[in-house]
């Protein structure tokens, strides 16, 4: 079934490649391919169409959705005429499409940016293939894609890549580069694909615009400019993306309908935001229409499945929570909610109903403590799971009865990878889970490492779960196998230049039945 939030989804690595006969039974748009097929009649359209690439999507056993948007004119709204354009898509199980196995169209609608999700349906489970796009006598690029292994597969290994936090304006998107070479089987975006600043003159790469987007047509703009780098476009070809947001595809630790600065926002306008934000991120994600937004509303969290390895969980920790805490007695608010009350139902019934040996979570705000006050005393970022932690401690409790929970999480631009406790007010409480906080892709650009060292380890001391702290850019990249996940940090040398040098900076490892996180 679709992988909404009672869906499931997964890829497969490199152990699927073979692509057996084509499959039958395709979803209702869709077709076999016959070579030489008549084609719909076709207007010509301007070069470039397809400047914003081919993308795949919230994989299942016998299914993909395929992107892309025709966007001539990317940082100019798009630049396609105000009609509805058809989109034909194939999918083949070689990269020159000598042996078809579906083919279709689409609509792209010019109320939807021209943007294109086709939930492509009766592929075979844990296969590669290839797409493509053609409109109006333009031919999209190829991308490659795969299918979640069978549902009852349990050995299949799965390599999965967590990443965040991509600041167009301070760096490069080089880790992508690295991501690209080690060939993940899915990539888990965790949140801040865009971020809303507005241009500075001191960038290294400036923004569009005259300043932070407000309406559909700059957020589209927004969205296209980050489309456009060449590493994140060549990754987004390669492999399947689970997507979902965090604050600044909208504004800056906004909290609900609830702006970061509402003495400047109001209400009102604060809702028109958030309609526009969330229509132009459905435009540029490949996810399926069942994230349609409905007003200033999009449903983003579902789970999805790899085998019984693994169940990935995709929390939305914006659109349901309470205004931040503005002091400690807050912050242990038991009123204060980061998930909602039925986000937070679905979440408990899918962890306490999972068959996987595995039970991730994705969760865009870091769930271990970070108390930033040395000695005596505890200071939060309140924006965290610090500033709700009644429902933390509620959450964390729950993972005893979950078979190997490990969280993964963006936001912070470090890495921080920590043991969950299950109070972590008392040292000596027990470990029920890890939670890995990937290095941002660009934001934060080239850290001074002794500046951020001389800031953060004295405060080891008070954060005695904390593993590994470190302020490199990069992602983690994760081995999943039955007996244990392998984590490996990987960092670039620098974000400033097109291309880097990319190292393993650490490895680390849960095993199963052993909650916590250990060096392999």
């Amino acid at each position: 079934m679709p992988a909404g939030p009672n869906g499931s989804a997964s890829p497969g690595r490199r152990r699927f490649l073979a692509v057996g006969a084509a499959a039958v039974g395709a979803a209702a748009s869709a077709q076999l391919w016959l070579p030489g097929a008549a084609r719909a009649a076709e207007a010509p359209l301007p070069e470039g169409v397809f400047s914003l690439g081919v993308a795949s999507g919230d994989p299942l056993p016998d299914g993909v959705v395929l992107w892309t948007r025709l966007a001539p004119e990317p940082l100019a709204g798009g630049g396609m005429p105000d009609r509805v354009v058809q989109v034909e898509w194939e999918i083949a199980q070689d990269e020159r499409f000598r042996t078809g196995v579906r083919r279709g169209t689409a609509q792209a609608r010019p109320e939807y940016g021209h943007s294109v999700h086709v939930d492509v349906r009766g592929l075979r489970p844990g296969r590669v293939y290839w797409y493509r796009f053609r409109a109006g006598g333009r031919l999209s690029r190829v991308g490659r894609t795969r299918t979640a292994p069978q549902p009852l597969s349990s050995r299949t290994p799965l390599r999965l890549a967590l990443a965040s936090c991509q600041n167009w304006q301070q760096g490069y998107f080089t880790p992508y580069a690295d991501m690209y070479a080690q060939d993940p089987d899915v990539v888990l975006f965790v949140g801040d694909y865009i971020y809303e600043s507005a241009p500075s003159a001191t960038a290294l790469r400036r923004h569009e615009g005259s300043g932070e987007p407000y309406s559909l047509v700059q957020y589209r703009n927004r969205y296209a400019q980050y489309r456009g780098d060449p590493d994140l476009q060549r990754m987004h070809a390669h492999v399947p993306w689970v997507v979902t947001f965090d604050d600044h595809e909208v504004d800056n630790d906004f909290a609900g309908e609830i702006p970061q600065d509402p003495d400047k926002q109001t209400h009102a306008a604060f809702v028109n935001r958030l309609t526009a934000a969330y229509q132009a991120y459905y435009e540029h994600m490949p996810v399926r229409t069942t994230s349609i937004p409905n007003g200033p509303h999009i449903r983003m969290y579902r789970r999805f499945r790899f085998g019984r390895l693994a169940r990935l969980n995709v929390l939305d920790t914006r659109q349901y929570r309470s205004d931040q805490a503005t002091g400690q007695a807050g912050a242990h608010d038991p009123s204060l909610t980061m998930l909602g009350a039925e986000q937070k139902r679905w979440l408990l019934d899918s962890l306490h109903g999972s068959d996987a040996r595995w039970n991730l979570v994705a969760s865009q705000i870091m769930m271990a403590e970070t108390d930033l006050l040395p000695g005596v005393g505890k200071k939060w970022y309140y924006d965290a799971w610090d500033g709700y932690q009644a429902e933390r401690n509620a959450l964390l409790a729950e993972f005893r009865r979950v078979r190997n929970p490990v969280v993964l999480t963006g936001d912070r631009h470090l890495t921080m990878i920590s043991d969950l406790r299950e109070d972590f007010a008392d040292p000596a409480s027990a470990v029920v889970g890890a939670e890995f906080v990937g290095a941002s892709v660009s934001s934060g650009g080239d850290q001074d490492q002794a500046a951020f060292h001389a800031q953060w380890d004295p405060l080891k001391g008070d954060n005695p779960h904390w593993k590994l702290i470190d302020a490199h850019r990069g992602y983690h990249l994760f081995d999943i196998r039955p007996d244990a996940v392998e984590a490996r940090v990987r960092v670039v040398d620098t974000v400033r230049k097109p291309k880097a040098t990319a190292r393993t900076l650490a490895t680390l490892r849960v095993s199963d039945g052993r909650p916590g996180v250990r060096p392999a």
